[in-house]
């Protein structure tokens, strides 16, 4: 679930192709086989994405939905949502339905307005709630030229192919990592005794907060990505819990995109028995700029190393 940043652009939205041109724009990638929520009518809108299921089992796996719908009326009670939309990115009609009847069944028993239920192959889009005059074999769209997806590229956000394409953004490079694992192989081990992260002659929890201040300063400007040095000793020091405390505490509203760009970078230059806690204050940065998108795949890359 993602919740817009308090200074994210007002988007007005009115046919079902200003929809799927904004949802990419709100996920950050072109969803595939995906149930998206959009919610309107409580204090902070939010959205919300869920795989559906694929292949030829794919409907005996239906069986899972309703946790799914659960799942997703929670938060809309919770937030006192009063109008909720779907769009249904599959291809297969039949499962596309059954979803579909299970969504409003639930939403309309919870006294919430399903405005509407789209169905979307990626060519062409079928209604599920409004029927709409010459609908019934599908209308075709094409989002690339559409205006909302030249705001977004005028504003300098990405809109990538799909969410495999989101989760390699932070992937481990290893031409880039090269000289931080030799970095790492350099500095001084740790005393006898010491806790994790103790290493350097500088406070692991002492100067984190300043190192990644001054890092984050130069990286905003443009200028050169932290050095291998310094990337080496921030994974060294963020062992230590208080470290990570540190670095989390800078993150805010204002600075969490600066924070998210800079931890991207980070990650993809961690090797995986260090790359937890640099990804943990990814998702956090990412979640905090309302990039719900973004901040689950940072976990996947955490969990991946520290299941």
């Amino acid at each position: 679930m993602t919740a817009p940043a308090d200074r994210s652009p007002v988007m007005t939205v009115r046919t079902p192709e200003d929809v799927l041109a904004l949802v990419p724009v709100l996920l950050g990638f072109a969803p595939h086989d995906s149930l998206v929520m959009l919610t309107f009518g409580a204090a902070r809108s939010f959205h919300a994405r869920v795989d559906l299921p694929r292949g030829p089992d794919a409907l005996e796996a239906l069986e899972d939905v309703e946790g799914v719908v659960a799942q997703l009326l929670a938060p809309v009670r919770a937030h006192g949502v009063s109008k909720v939309l779907f769009v249904l990115y599959t291809a297969d009609a039949l499962m596309a339905t059954l979803v579909a009847e299970r969504l409003l069944a639930a939403f309309r028993e919870a006294a919430v307005e399903v405005v509407e239920a789209l169905r979307t192959d990626g060519r062409c889009w079928w209604p599920g709630v409004h029927d709409r005059p010459g609908a019934g074999s599908g209308v075709p769209y094409d989002v690339r030229s559409h205006p909302l997806t030249a705001e977004a590229v005028l504003a300098g956000k990405a809109v990538l192919g799909s969410r495999e394409q989101l989760a390699h953004t932070m992937a481990y490079d290893h031409v880039l990592a090269g000289g931080v694992v030799a970095a790492l192989a350099a500095l001084p081990a740790p005393p006898a005794g010491s806790g994790p992260g103790r290493g350097s002659t500088r406070d692991p929890t002492g100067d984190v907060a300043a190192c990644v201040r001054s890092e984050l300063a130069s990286y905003a400007d443009g200028e050169a990505a932290p050095d291998d040095t310094t990337v080496a000793w921030l994974l060294r020091a963020l062992l230590e819990p208080g470290a990570r405390d540190a670095a989390a505490e800078l993150v805010t509203r204002d600075t969490a995109v600066q924070h998210a760009g800079f931890w991207t970078e980070v990650v993809r230059r961690s090797p995986d028995p260090l790359v937890a806690a640099p990804a943990g204050l990814l998702a956090f940065a990412a979640w905090r700029a309302g990039d719900g998108a973004r901040a689950w795949c940072a976990v996947d890359r955490c969990l991946e190393a520290a299941p």
